[in-house]
Parts: structure tokens; sequence; C-alpha cells
């Protein structure tokens, strides 16, 4: 959720994002190594109506509320529709949490509608799901009370910027740590019960907020990947 692009750079970078990758028409899909997907689809329904509601909340959060902040921070709309940028934040910030709420619910639904992996039914795995868990815990809600409301969601693209960087825990240990609490949260859950549903979608939720934060990030790997399996061909 939390993007650490100021207002005043964001502009410039998304300017500059088609130069970045040389653009997609160079790459060729399909040379591209789709093994590991289809080995994970092996073991799930993608027809199945609970996973198509978590895969469209997964997709839809981050792509809705990125697009939304961007458009706010060139026209300024949001603000002067609510009368206070802060008034405007404190909705869209709303809005994501509601948001994020349906998504762990359909996350949880697909999960429990899918086969169980009996390769994870083991004390061991449980308690590590458990850690997990309470470690993403501890870095999305220490994350939370150091970047406030407005830090968390998006205030920068409302002109809302704090005075300093912040350096305090749990910043001063990781980067990102209310992006990677979220995901060992979605991992830990998954893992406690038994789900490869839950781990294909804790991955299409990472890459999904890694597409968020760099969109050519992903153009690049696909021309990687395209690159390397005309060479071992």
């Amino acid at each position: 959720m939390k993007e650490n692009t100021s207002p005043a750079t964001a502009p410039s970078s998304l300017a500059a994002g088609h130069d970045c990758c040389g653009g997609l028409g160079n790459i060729d899909l399909k040379q591209a190594d789709l093994f590991v997907m289809s080995w994970l689809l092996g073991y799930v329904d993608p027809t199945e109506p609970s996973f198509v509601a978590a895969v469209l909340t997964i997709v839809f959060n981050p792509l809705f509320w990125n697009v939304v902040a961007r458009w706010e921070q060139r026209t300024r709309k949001l603000s002067r529709a609510f009368g206070s940028p802060y008034l405007a934040c404190y909705s869209l910030g709303s809005i994501i949490l509601l948001l994020n709420i349906l998504r762990s619910h359909c996350f949880t639904q697909a999960m429990m509608s899918q086969p169980k992996m009996e390769g994870l039914d083991s004390h061991t795995i449980y308690f590590l799901g458990l850690a997990l868990l309470g470690w993403g815990l501890v870095f999305v809600l220490s994350s939370f009370y150091a970047l406030g409301f407005t830090g968390t969601f998006l205030g920068d693209y409302f002109g809302i910027l704090k005075e300093s960087r912040v350096t305090t825990f749990p910043f001063s240990v990781l980067d990102n740590p209310m992006y990677w609490g979220s995901t060992a949260n979605y991992l830990g859950w998954a893992l406690i019960v038994r789900s490869e549903t839950g781990h294909l979608q804790r991955a299409m939720t990472e890459m999904l907020g890694t597409f968020c934060k760099d969109p050519c990030l992903w153009a690049r790997m696909l021309k990687f990947s395209s690159e390397a399996g005309v060479v071992s061909s």
C-alpha cells in the first residue's frame, strides 16, 4: 500500500517508464518458461467461483488505489471535491481498508474450498505458519504506527508529506516492511491451512504489488526469460 515515491519525483519516473524496458514489442511470450505456473495450476481449480473472486480482488485492489492516487496527484480533484486533502486521503484510505478486508475474505474462502496439500500436514509447518503470521503482524502494525494513517494510505499523493524520512522500527531493519509483513501474513495463513491455492494467491499478490511499484520490472523479466529460452533451445 505504501509507496516511497514522493509526489515531486513520481511524474518524472512515470514519464521515463516506457524507456526503461524498451516496450513489450520485442518480447516473445511463447519462449517464456511457464513450467512453474503450469505445475501450480495442477493443484488448483481456477474455475471455482471463490478462486475467481479472490483473483479479481487481488488484481483489482492495488490497481484501483494506484490509479486513483496518481489521478489525484495530477488533478487534485478528490481534494477539491472533499474540501480538504486530509479528508480525501482518509476517505480513500477507508475504501482501501474495506477492499483489503474483502480480499482477505476471498483469499480465505478460496483456500478453504480447494484441496489441501498432505505434504504440509505437520506440526513444524503449522508452527512455521504461526511464526510467519506473528512476524507479519508485527511489521504491518508497527509500520502503521510509524507512518500514521496518511503516511500509510498514500498521503504523499495528496500533498501530505512528513517533515523527514521515517527511520524508526521497522524501517530501520527492512525496506517496505508493511509490504513484506502482508506477504508473510498470506504465506503463514496458506501454510496453516495447507493450501497450494493460498501459495498461488500469495505469489499473485506479491507480483501485483511489485508491478505497481515498478511496472517495467516484469517486462524486463519476461524479456530475460524469452532470451534465455532462445539460448537454451
